[in-house]
């Protein structure tokens, strides 16, 4: 099983599948952008197929208002329901209707104009929709058009009334029917239209069927935040006071909109502020003095160097999320090579004699079974060789590791050095850094790679166990070696030798690491990436379409791209110098490509326009559909505050002088669906919104206003910081009209049963 999660009509994120397995569990959370039209997420529980069509085991749909009447987040068992072709419906319809009285009769005119992302129901991924307006006992239909999802009718359809049958009641409602030559026809929606303009196309409306559990059940927690963003120069107070204590830091004890906003903050939603706050300080360029003023905080109020760092406090969950929202890219240049040399392996690696599966370990020795001290001798010699490699990696990666993030690493040691002077405390400041660096960032990526983009499927059995030893091992090596020997898993002695041995070179890392210049106006603090820096790279399949030249499968060729925020490049090869680029400000659309359009899966299309405006396609095939997803957030990122951005484009392409979606002929045409730029997957690499970080910020002050009350600080500076929650409240009421919406609904796939 796989799960796929479906926003009509995009299908923004799939999980990983999971093997011969009827109670997967996925543990894979995402945060989803989404557009202001958001109506319905559904989950589909998929049977993969190595051959044919992956088959549906069951779904279940949240509508926008069941995920909202849950402010702290849905979290439960969800009963899979079957699939109904009646419920499954998708897309658009743009008609008018007019009521024209005559002296003995009335009739009702419809203008049927066009639909578009009507759902597939024929197995070439296309529909013949033809549409049908009913009222009492009078119907019309339109004409059958073949082969199409965007159908253009351009039809009147006439109902005649007699005197005094429309004073009967009644409703009026067009359906949108696939016409089948065999067999009955399939529904695509309905409408109930008024007047005139586009009409979602809504289901019949059956009543779910949940078959009484026997389907199997999915645990979902999902949280929707809904947003009304105002202009930028209203946000400006509220940023002012979260700037002032870090450029103009007074005692540290003193009372700050930073220490009130920890004391107001919930446990449960203190790292999404602490991702807010990072990512409001990297677009002011003070990242390095606000995370020092947290840290010289945490480190000042701590008095056992044991329990430095080891709580949930903002100053910790601030760190955790610069260390992503920065080094990501580092992260992934040190450690995935030999992560994928671990997949590649897949040895069998166990140090617990309690689970040591003599079945499995027989291929160990060719001279028969292997005794259980053979297995663990083996074993003992790869994860030994497993760890040189990660300790080998880290050691040469001081000139990889982003400036900003050495700096700050820097700033910590001297704040730790001041705290704890004594030189029976001089391990103390290796481990605040090390606490950070190996502990909270490389060990929970060895563990879970798929999570940190590392991998695209999670690891099996055998190889989730390597990386857990593996990960135990580093987090002892980040831990200086000081509790080897104390705990419980004693069967992890054999390693201990080469941990105490990485623990000098840890520390002479360490020293490296915060070599550095502290000079701040030189590091680049502003963006979360730099200009130059790859945001993501992989071979694609790429085909240009130039002319009206027929488009083939086989015209897809192998080509290897970069992205980062200034351009688009490829080459033959990784290594290949002669580059083809497209500046990322031209690009005005990235979207999906109908599978009928190639008869390829997992195709997208990235759309420039040159200075003389013409339009320019190239299509590109990914090689799954997480993949496509991912490179389809990425661009669309690195494009989202391009000018000249498309409203809607053609989600087939131009093939024997018509257009394969809507059926154009031409090839200038208006595009028949709409663009989708707003649906994008969050991860470290969101560009900066700053009025939209700031409205997180202050509605968790506004939440916790009550408390803020109550909080026994000076009173001047409760009465300050009360005065611009009204202040807030003021300009909310006085310019609400002037607002911009954002939705954004994250979630977590967790288990299936």
């Amino acid at each position: 099983p796989h799960c796929l999660v479906q926003l009509i009509p995009a299908s923004p994120c799939r999980t990983a599948t999971v093997w011969k397995n009827l109670n997967p569990f996925w543990g894979e959370e995402y945060t989803l952008h989404l557009p202001m039209g958001f109506h319905t997420l559904s989950f589909y529980v998929m049977d993969e197929d190595t051959i044919g069509h992956d088959d549906v085991i069951g779904k279940i749909s949240l509508s926008k208002e069941a995920i909202a009447a849950h402010p702290k987040g849905l979290d439960s068992w969800q009963n899979l329901t079957r699939v109904d072709p009646d419920e499954e419906v998708q897309g658009e319809i743009h008609l008018g209707l007019e009521l024209q009285k005559e002296a003995q009769r009335t009739c009702i005119r419809c203008h049927v104009i066009q639909a578009r992302d009507l759902a597939p129901r024929d197995i070439s991924g296309t529909s013949d929709p033809f549409t049908r307006i009913l009222y009492n006992n009078h119907s019309a239909e339109t004409s059958i058009i073949k082969k199409t999802r965007f159908p253009h009718w351009g039809e009147t359809l006439e109902l005649w009334l007699d005197q005094g049958e429309e004073e009967v009641g009644g409703a009026v409602t067009l359906e949108v029917w696939d016409w089948d030559m065999v067999g009955k026809n399939d529904f695509l929606g309905k409408v109930s239209p008024l007047m005139q303009g586009w009409f979602r196309l809504l289901p019949l409306g059956n009543a779910e069927d949940d078959a009484g559990g026997k389907l199997g059940g999915l645990r979902l927690k999902v949280r929707l935040a809904e947003e009304r963003i105002l202009p930028s120069l209203f946000y400006q107070p509220l940023i002012d006071l979260l700037v002032e204590p870090v450029i103009s830091p007074a005692e540290v004890e003193d009372p700050s909109t930073l220490t009130l906003l920890e004391e107001v903050t919930m446990v449960e939603s203190r790292q999404d502020v602490a991702m807010t706050l990072v990512k409001i300080y990297l677009g002011q360029g003070l990242v390095v003095p606000f995370l020092d003023y947290l840290n010289t905080r945490e480190v000042n109020h701590t008095s056992d160097p044991n329990t430095l760092f080891r709580s949930n406090s903002l100053a910790s969950k601030a760190m955790e999320q610069f260390m992503k929202a920065v080094g990501m890219l580092y992260l992934h240049e040190v450690l995935k090579p030999i992560i994928n040399r671990i997949f590649e392996e897949k040895k069998y690696i166990e140090l617990d004699p309690c689970k040591i599966d003599m079945n499995r370990c027989r291929r160990i020795s060719f001279k028969g079974s292997a005794s259980e001290v053979e297995v663990r001798e083996s074993s003992v010699g790869l994860l030994q060789a497993y760890l040189s490699s990660i300790m080998e990696a880290i050691a040469g990666s001081v000139a990889q590791c982003p400036p900003v993030m050495r700096v700050v690493f820097k700033q910590l040691h001297k704040r730790v050095e001041e705290q704890f002077p004594d030189s029976h405390h001089e391990d103390v400041k290796y481990l605040a850094i090390s606490g950070f660096f190996f502990l909270r960032f490389f060990a929970p990526a060895i563990l879970t790679p798929k999570l940190f983009h590392l991998r695209d499927h999670h690891a099996d059995t055998r190889i989730s166990r390597t990386l857990l030893l593996l990960a135990k091992a580093l987090q002892s090596v980040g831990n200086l070696g000081l509790q080897l020997g104390h705990g419980k898993e004693q069967w992890m002695a054999p390693l201990h030798p080469i941990i105490l041995r990485s623990v000098a070179s840890v520390k002479d890392f360490l020293d490296k690491l915060i070599d550095v210049d502290h000079d701040s106006g030189k590091v680049p603090q502003r963006a979360v990436f730099l200009p130059s820096v790859t945001v993501k790279e992989g071979f694609l399949q790429k085909y240009k379409a130039e002319g009206p030249q027929l488009l083939k499968r086989f015209a897809f060729k192998k080509r290897y791209f970069w992205l980062s925020s200034e351009t688009l490049s490829y080459g033959k090869t990784p290594d290949w110098q002669l580059r083809s680029s497209i500046p990322v400000p031209c690009i005005c659309a990235v979207e999906r490509v109908d599978e009928n359009a190639f008869q390829l899966q997992n195709v997208m299309q990235v759309v420039t326009q040159d200075n003389e405006g013409q339009l320019r396609t190239m299509y590109l095939q990914c090689k799954n559909v997480n993949e496509l997803n991912q490179w389809l957030s990425a661009i669309r990122k690195a494009s989202i505050y391009n000018e000249r951005m498309l409203p809607s484009f053609h989600p087939g392409a131009s093939r024997s002088a018509k257009w394969t979606c809507c059926l154009q002929a031409d090839r200038a045409a208006p595009g028949c669906s709409r663009t989708h730029s707003a649906v994008t997957l969050g991860d470290w690499s969101d560009p900066l919104d700053p009025d939209a970080e700031a409205q997180i910020i202050y509605k968790q002050l506004l939440q916790g206003r009550e408390k803020l009350r109550s909080v026994c600080v000076c009173v001047c500076v409760c009465f300050y910081a009360n005065a611009v929650l009204h202040l807030f409240i003021f300009h909310l009421s006085l310019h609400s009209l002037s607002t911009r919406s954002s939705d954004r609904c994250s979630f977590d796939v967790g288990t299936c049963t």
